[in-house]
């Protein structure tokens, strides 16, 4: 069996949740004996033809907020009409705008596609964007041979809006084991001396409240953001105005590999505060990684955690105040969600269960279209 990707900005995952996705999930399609062939942006991937068994395929795309995507998922449309391949998988709502282009030319290959996120709600995005993510969301609900979901809140908003059931297959985490402190030392980080957010510098990610919430907090622990701007300086600007006044408050800008690991493993607590989510990779990796969670009360969010971490209202800066502040003062209660979360990623999300289900749906959907 031999299945492309289609949407994601390649391996490896430097950056980005639908990324670190379609890495693990290719990794352990490999391992299975399944040929993969995951599309990138040539910048991203740096021209690397194979990843541990992935074929990586590298094509141009114009850097820019609104054409970066949407470019080089058409030169990857183009491309794979000329390749022999048993499925392709589309990722995300903007590159599924072009699920008709594979219908067109090459109809008799089945297409999976990947609802992972409501992404016209970022805020980044103008009213034409909105516009056309809408529009892919769409294509991808009426044309796809197969939609999955990755959580149930999306599950159930398909079945109310286009009428039909979806596939619900979650992303997946390992439960890991914890790891020394050692390169992390130079941001003067050691074990659970410090507080972690883990994504992208966006708007909708509410790190700005988690700042300042933070800055009101009397405590010797630090507050670690890992990530970078995604055609976002100006909220990056803003954010390192607002910590400026506060030596606790350290940004690492995007880490990958053992450095993200390292920072993983050694955190306090992890802090999800988003306004919207789809369900976040980086939350379901800190619960394997046995941290205690402090998420913002979105449904996404709540699904992940479901009684094993704690949660504050959405946009409230006063309630995650009290809750950080909370966590901060009861070591013992930190652990006990922390190991709670980890036994929910063994039991619900853990990663062998997830591709096996995947690879059954590429194998139904090429079964039925050979039907």
């Amino acid at each position: 069996m031999r299945i492309a990707f289609i949407g994601q900005k390649g391996v490896p995952t430097q950056n980005g949740g639908v990324e670190r996705y379609v890495e693990n999930l290719a990794l352990d399609l490999v391992n299975r004996g399944v040929e993969v062939l995951v599309y990138s942006r040539r910048y991203y991937s740096r021209g690397i033809k194979e990843y541990k068994g992935i074929k990586v395929i590298s094509l141009p795309s114009i850097k820019s907020k609104n054409l970066e995507a949407i470019t080089n998922t058409f030169l990857a449309c183009l491309d794979v009409i000329f390749r022999k391949v048993d499925a392709i998988n589309f990722q995300a709502i903007g590159p599924a705008s072009l699920i008709w282009l594979i219908k067109l030319f090459k109809p008799k290959t089945p297409i999976i596609f990947t609802f992972h996120c409501r992404d016209y709600y970022h805020r980044k995005w103008g009213f034409f964007a909105r516009f056309y993510l809408k529009f892919g969301e769409r294509i991808g609900c009426r044309y796809a041979d197969k939609v999955v979901v990755t959580s149930r809140v999306l599950k159930e908003y398909v079945k109310k809006t286009y009428g039909f059931d979806s596939i619900y297959i979650p992303y997946g985490a390992y439960a890991q084991e914890i790891i020394p402190v050692r390169d992390i030392r130079r941001w003067g980080l050691e074990e659970k001396n410090y507080l972690t957010y883990i994504g992208r510098l966006v708007r909708h990610k509410n790190v700005h409240l988690l700042i300042a919430a933070f800055k009101q907090i009397k405590t010797d622990k630090k507050l670690v953001i890992v990530g970078g701007s995604s055609y976002t300086d100006n909220y990056v600007r803003e954010l390192m105005d607002l910590a400026k006044d506060d030596e606790r408050i350290i940004f690492t800008d995007n880490q990958s590999g053992h450095i993200l690991n390292e920072l993983f493993a050694n955190t306090y607590v992890f802090v999800q505060p988003s306004e919207y989510e789809g369900l976040s990779v980086a939350l379901l990796e800190a619960m394997g990684w046995g941290l205690a969670c402090l998420v913002s009360d979105i449904d996404q969010n709540l699904e992940a955690i479901e009684g094993t971490g704690l949660s504050f209202k959405e946009g409230d800066v006063n309630d995650l105040k009290e809750k950080l502040e909370y966590l901060l003062a009861n070591p013992a209660e930190t652990e006990r969600l922390g190991k709670m979360a980890r036994e929910r990623i063994k039991n619900e999300y853990n990663w062998p269960g997830v591709a096996s289900q995947l690879e059954a749906v590429y194998r139904e959907a090429i079964a039925s279209r050979k039907k």
